[in-house]
């Protein structure tokens, strides 16, 4: 087997074994905390998800690092999902770094994407890995534990359950369904407030859904025309779904319209088919 194909492998295998811990904690007792405001949540689920997906993939690759939404121990940590209870595993972990690395291989996890959504029960949430090398995504995987849908991609093709991915082919932006992703904070709530309104003039429908890895994997597969954000955003919320969104024929810029890389300002992805339209809107309210 290839490296590629190795990775390609990988980080379905990772997304959903992180994915299938806490799906077995969905809906059942958390313990939550907040980390930098009252609706910036985390869960023993999260943490328990992310240890499943690191050591999953450092039991491949154990010295490369990984850039993680959640902190877990970065040397040994015990898998206490081990079929031995009694003698549960411990396991090598790679090193944790703070940011994607501009050479070399690197990880990047977000073990519950929507963690809102998972800590109310509702089944909008996504495990995501992505593998990237020298910079560039090679492969990525989107898990969506309580509904069993996966995204993924590789070096051949996108796909979700195994079929290939296509964007929309929605040319009209009057019939356009757009979803607004991201966390805006009440200090910046007139933003949201301007977006939703520029969005709402210039096409047929906005939606949020909690989850941008989630929502970013419907572009992909065409279950929404486009989605936007003029905040700023983290490497384990996009790098996935970007790959996806670009794998399966579609686009994604910055709020300028400029092609996105992990340092810019805000995300606009969509078909193709209107996206300088849909790019004016975002400037409007930005």
């Amino acid at each position: 087997m290839t490296d590629s194909r190795q990775r390609t492998a990988l980080v379905e295998r990772a997304a959903r074994a992180g994915g299938a811990v806490a799906r077995d904690a969905f809906r059942g007792p958390l313990t939550v905390e907040t980390k930098a405001n009252k609706n910036d949540l985390v869960t023993n689920a999260d943490r328990e998800a992310q240890r499943q997906i690191v050591h999953t993939i450092a039991d491949a690759f154990p010295d490369e690092p990984f850039v993680c939404e959640e902190e877990i121990n970065t040397r040994t940590a015990t898998d206490e999902s081990s079929d031995t209870a009694a003698e549960p595993a411990t396991r090598q972990t790679g090193p944790m770094v703070e940011s994607v690395p501009d050479t070399g291989p690197c990880w990047v996890v977000d073990p519950i994407d929507g963690t809102a959504n998972f800590a109310r029960g509702n089944v909008l949430w996504a495990s995501s890995v992505a593998s990237v090398v020298d910079g560039e995504t090679v492969t990525a995987a989107t898990y969506l534990p309580a509904v069993q849908d996966i995204y993924t991609v590789g070096p051949e093709s996108a796909a979700r359950n195994g079929q290939r991915l296509a964007v929309s082919d929605r040319a009209d932006p009057e019939t356009f369904a757009v979803g607004l992703v991201a966390a805006w904070p009440s200090d910046r709530s007139d933003r949201l407030g301007a977006l939703v309104r520029a969005v709402n003039e210039r096409f047929g429908d906005s939606r949020r859904y909690g989850t941008l890895q989630a929502t970013l994997g419907f572009v992909a597969s065409g279950e929404l025309e486009a989605a936007v954000t003029t905040e700023p955003t983290t490497p384990w919320d996009t790098i996935a779904g970007v790959e996806l969104v670009r794998s399966a024929g579609g686009t994604v810029t910055d709020v300028h319209g400029n092609r996105w890389t992990r340092d810019s300002d805000g995300l606009v992805a969509s078909n193709g088919n209107a996206h300088d339209e849909i790019v004016a809107a975002v400037e409007v309210a930005n």
